[in-house]
């Protein structure tokens, strides 16, 4: 421990609950927990909460004429925006879009539909992780139904340029624009209105894990993933935890506005670029929030085993794969080589990080490079 105290820059992978979310999700769930589909006074009173609940989120996005579906995850709201819509309105065309460097969750609805007989084009990133909008439009086809391009990058925080996607995508009335901004609530200058389907992960702005949600535009429809009782309209069946989904739009409400985090940002490129057997992959125009580098000479499991002993923990490649996956495929596409793309550190700060607990972590960060072997 440094200090008797952690200090915590994994945030992109999870977040710490705030008192106030876990505060109002025990309330909601001790004193209000009837089931809101049932008819008595009790299923009356969790459906009014619900609804307000939706209102909450619907208005902290600045959305009209968008619809709330509550998901255990983001990684299930892609999934039922994704597969739910192309097999949909798969008699419109069977093609669909996406890059090579989404979170695993918007990767694997991919590789699916393909084997259902749809046709998917991975968009190729730039060097700075980004989709151009010129490659976009060069890919899109009269059978084209789907575009699904992340906001943020998990790994490096490349910040997509969606309103410039969202005018090419929309110049086709016929396709649908999904955005995963799992990693821009709270942290990304986005208007949502530009996107026809986007999704929200408790856990990653202080809320609670098993929250999420899918928000999406009226008009459009699903085929529903997980079948059932057929709640949230037929879209997503199984009972709605009311207490989950007034935590998830409290969270939401207090991640807005979003905090300037540019002087830790340039604290950490300042320091990073100046240590020896530091390659950076992420730049100045990624997120504020991530920052993510390669190690040129040390292996990155051991360095953040030795900055975990000491009590700050960061994380090597995705959390959502780090264990099964050694090496970065988001960093590949950058066009670096497989070493470096096997030895990434991420760190991801959230609005409370302070330049303080950064100087400890660039500290004992160049103590671990210069003892260990």
């Amino acid at each position: 421990m440094v200090d008797n105290r952690f200090i915590y820059l994994d945030n992109a992978a999870t977040t710490i609950p705030s008192k106030e979310v876990v505060a109002l999700y025990n309330e909601i769930e001790l004193n209000h927990f009837g089931n809101s589909g049932s008819i008595h006074k009790l299923g009356v009173d969790s459906l009014n909460y619900l609804n307000k609940a939706r209102e909450s989120i619907l208005n902290s996005f600045g959305v009209k004429g968008y619809k709330v579906y509550f998901t255990a995850s983001s990684t299930e709201a892609n999934n039922l925006a994704i597969k739910g819509y192309a097999r949909k309105y798969s008699s419109r065309g069977k093609h669909l879009i996406t890059s090579n460097i989404e979170h695993p969750s918007v990767l694997e609805c991919f590789k699916q539909l393909e084997k259902e007989g749809f046709e998917v084009t991975y968009l190729k990133v730039n060097n700075e992780g980004i989709v151009t909008p010129k490659l976009l439009e060069q890919a899109i086809r009269k059978d084209t139904i789907l575009v699904s391009i992340m906001g943020t990058n998990n790994e490096i925080g490349s910040i997509n340029p969606i309103k410039d996607l969202s005018a090419v995508v929309h110049k086709n009335p016929k396709i649908a624009f999904h955005v995963d901004t799992t990693q821009d609530v709270g942290k990304t200058k986005l208007d949502y209105s530009d996107i026809d389907m986007f999704v929200v992960s408790a856990h990653k702005i202080h809320g609670l894990k098993g929250s999420g949600a899918l928000i999406a535009k009226q008009t459009l429809s699903f085929e529903p993933v997980i079948s059932g009782g057929g709640q949230e309209e037929g879209n997503r069946s199984g009972t709605v935890s009311v207490a989950l989904a007034c935590a998830l739009a409290k969270a939401v409400k207090n991640s807005f506005p979003i905090k300037n985090m540019l002087e830790k940002q340039d604290f950490l490129f300042e320091k990073l670029t100046k240590i020896p057997g530091i390659s950076m992959n992420s730049n100045k125009n990624c997120s504020p929030f991530i920052v993510n580098f390669s190690l040129t000479e040390k292996k990155a499991s051991v360095v953040v085993e030795a900055l975990s002993n000491k009590g700050i923990y960061v994380s090597s490649v995705s959390a959502c794969h780090s264990k099964r996956e050694p090496s970065s495929y988001v960093v590949e596409a950058l066009g670096k080589d497989e070493k470096l793309s096997h030895n990434t550190i991420r760190v991801s700060m959230s609005k409370e990080t302070t330049i303080e607990e950064l100087e400890i972590f660039i500290n004992e960060l160049k103590n671990i490079l210069e003892t260990i072997k």
